[in-house]
């Protein structure tokens, strides 16, 4: 039994983000996604880089591909954020392992198609298979989607499935929201932590 792990934004699922799931499913006899959370207490946490909440992009990834992979909040970072820093020697990054692998039976693998992310997934032993890299970028798709909001042509409905189409539209005021804000964001080797929740 070989379990697939995917560790991602997914903020929103792309087309890129079907097609390596898609491979997945055929490497693995499980593929387990898992959307990153930010919580602080039992609220999560959202920005203008992480518009959606988990319950959204699971339903995305649900209205793709059923039951057929398996969708879990396991990938959760709890405030203060900062505790899990520096990598490797806070004690908190290390439980986040633990927690990631949760229910893991068998043989894994972890994909990334970055390979600085590859080196991290290395060092924390988390078997990493470091894909090629999407010219699509999910990053770009948000880009669009809040463009599209403020009145401006765009292409995103492209860029996404068409059940992920629907889901943002239902959930447009979430868009909307953020279409004009500040990025409460910080960087922080590499990885992207939402501001609020970072030292609290």
């Amino acid at each position: 039994m070989i379990t697939a792990l995917y560790l991602a934004h997914l903020n929103p699922v792309t087309n890129a983000h079907v097609e390596i799931i898609n491979e997945l499913k055929n490497k693995a006899d499980i593929v387990k996604i898992m959307p990153v959370i930010f919580k602080s207490d039992k609220i999560e946490i959202n920005s203008k880089s992480f518009p959606f909440n988990f319950e959204i992009r699971k339903k995305m990834l649900t209205s793709i591909f059923g039951d057929s992979i398996t969708i879990t909040e396991d990938y959760t970072f709890f405030a203060p954020f900062k505790k899990y820093m520096p990598p490797l020697l806070s004690p908190k990054s290390w439980e986040l392992r633990k927690q990631i692998l949760k229910n893991v039976q068998g043989d894994f693998f972890s994909y990334t198609g970055d390979k600085t992310e590859g080196y991290m997934l290395k060092l924390y032993r988390l078997k990493p298979k470091i894909g090629q890299r999407r010219t699509l970028s999910a990053t770009t798709v948000k880009e669009n989607i809040y463009n599209s909001a403020l009145g401006k042509a765009t292409n995103w409905k492209n860029d996404v499935p068409q059940s992920v189409q629907q889901i943002i539209e239902e959930n447009w005021e979430v868009i909307k929201k953020f279409s004009d804000s500040e990025d409460k964001t910080t960087r922080v080797l590499g990885m992207k932590f939402p501001k609020e929740g970072w030292s609290d």
